[in-house]
């Protein structure tokens, strides 16, 4: 039997749960405080995804995003071990696109660690197009791929372009 993805916006009780997925897929893991904060902010957009296996549903990952004026930036985004691989990942960014579009965001902007191989594919899937690298980013010494994804769905607006002024 698959799995059922479901997405939902954070409301101010869930800042724990928040607090506990971010700890669970993170080595620094954010508090309930913060939590608290990204979900009261105007202009933040916290989502949270469920995956139910038809018997039990379990929570499954999260989506922390920023919006100012017409861009956004991906703050965080975790899938739980065990939920990995399913679309979890996909789902809460296909959901927060289109939260983002709504609210005026015409580029959403990512920055992941260059050797995650698996959230490069996704964001490359999903359109996103890398724009620029920032050396020895990450406390441990890797490098981070930054990446814009346009929100317009227009095709003048692919990314490429931005791309191209970037190298």
């Amino acid at each position: 039997m698959g799995f059922e993805i479901s997405v939902k916006r954070a409301a101010p009780l869930d800042a724990p749960l928040l607090a506990a997925l971010h700890a669970s897929c993170f080595p620094r893991p954010w508090d309930e405080a913060a939590m608290a904060r990204f979900i009261a902010g105007p202009d933040t957009l916290c989502l949270i995804a469920s995956a139910a296996d038809g018997s039990e549903v379990a929570p499954a990952g999260f989506l922390i995003a920023r919006r100012a004026a017409d861009e956004a930036e991906l703050l965080t985004l975790g899938v739980t071990p065990a939920c990995r691989r399913m679309g979890v990942g996909r789902a809460l960014l296909q959901a927060a696109t289109q939260a983002l579009r709504a609210s005026g965001a015409a580029r959403l902007f990512l920055e992941v660690e260059a050797g995650n191989a698996a959230a490069l594919a996704l964001y490359r899937s999903l359109g996103a197009v890398e724009v620029g690298q920032r050396k020895a980013y990450y406390e441990h010494g890797a490098d981070a791929a930054i990446f814009s994804l346009a929100l317009s769905g227009g095709p003048a607006d692919d990314g490429a372009a931005l791309a191209r002024r970037q190298a």
